[in-house]
């Protein structure tokens, strides 16, 4: 029986960021792919990049998986410096899985995860394959060709592949791109469990649900970084806090109403549904707001229907960046 050596699964977890970027740049001629890009990524985080097609998200991956060199700028991927010297080890301590898994439709799964782990020249690997397998809920179709699984199915099997190496930091591009919603879940359930053993993971996705379900922070990239952080204070830093006050008719009086009521700044007409009218007010704070509001309306003598907070979307959050880039490029 195979005996394995010691790997990343076991060790403690490193030390400092898992990721580093530093005014990173890639031009290809007279064409920038991303510039000046500087991000961290902390060991065991989820990191979404998002962006536009063309946004430089893939080359992003490419140059920090060592694939491409930067054309300038500095980086520290799984904790060493990312340079010509280094590409080597960088590749040991870190899995890049494209959109596309790339294995061979003739060859059975296992046949196809033996042939990439003697590449990346991996010990134990019969061992490996099943652990890998196992990971992604596949063991039970190592025998089955490649050609004979649906696309979300060869997805798995190139999360699998990515995790032979036991790797730190995984990149993932565009996992679920072409795959039906109970394929996608299964992925984000296996990125999930991938998150709780404690791998870093930095996702490039176009979903943007995806990313606000799945992701600890997002940067967004549009050639530049325009903003990185958590979807919620993304959205408290570009979109004011709103209550939306529905009655069944409407206030006499909501000057008075909505006048001197804690954490509400002000209010206006929202757009009315069928015969009830609606109000939103601008808030600092929704659970000081709300309750002083409901006694408020009905104080003044209407029926209160509903008290919503307001909620922004993560795509709310990115149309608003990525068109202020096209108002910005047309001016």
């Amino acid at each position: 029986m195979e005996r394995e050596s010691a790997n990343t699964r076991d060790q403690a977890p490193p030390s400092g960021p898992a990721i580093v970027v530093e005014g990173l740049t890639k031009r290809f001629g007279g064409r920038t792919a991303f510039a000046d890009v500087t991000l961290s990524v902390e060991y065991g985080e989820v990191f979404g990049f998002l962006g536009p097609n063309g946004a430089g998200k893939s080359t992003t991956v490419r140059t920090l998986g060592t694939l491409l060199a930067p054309t300038s700028g500095s980086a520290t991927v799984a904790g060493l410096p990312l340079h010509p010297a280094n590409s080597g080890e960088i590749r040991r301590r870190i899995a890049v899985m494209p959109e596309s898994p790339g294995l061979y439709p003739r060859l059975s799964v296992a046949e196809n995860l033996d042939f990439f782990a003697g590449l990346y020249e991996l010990d134990h690997r019969r061992s490996r394959i099943e652990r890998s397998l196992r990971a992604v809920n596949l063991l039970d179709r190592a025998d089955d060709p490649c050609r004979s699984l649906s696309k979300g199915l060869r997805q798995r099997v190139g999360l699998a592949r990515a995790l032979l190496s036991d790797p730190r930091i995984l990149f993932l591009d565009e996992p679920t791109s072409g795959l039906d919603p109970l394929a996608a879940h299964d992925v984000h359930e296996l990125i999930d469990g991938l998150r709780k053993r404690g791998v870093t993971i930095f996702l490039t996705t176009h979903r943007l649900a995806e990313a606000e379900a799945l992701c600890d922070r997002v940067g967004i990239l549009n050639t530049t970084l325009r903003t990185i952080g958590r979807p919620d204070d993304l959205r408290e830093r570009l979109f004011a806090k709103t209550l939306e006050v529905s009655t069944r008719a409407p206030l006499t009086e909501p000057d008075s109403v909505f006048a001197d009521l804690p954490g509400v700044d002000g209010w206006r007409r929202g757009d009315d549904a069928g015969e009830h009218t609606t109000y939103v007010l601008t808030i600092t704070d929704a659970d000081l707001a709300a309750p002083a509001v409901a006694r408020a309306v009905v104080t003044g003598g209407a029926d209160l229907l509903t008290l919503n907070p307001s909620r922004h979307s993560l795509q709310e959050v990115y149309l608003q960046l990525v068109n202020e880039d096209v108002e910005a490029q047309a001016r």
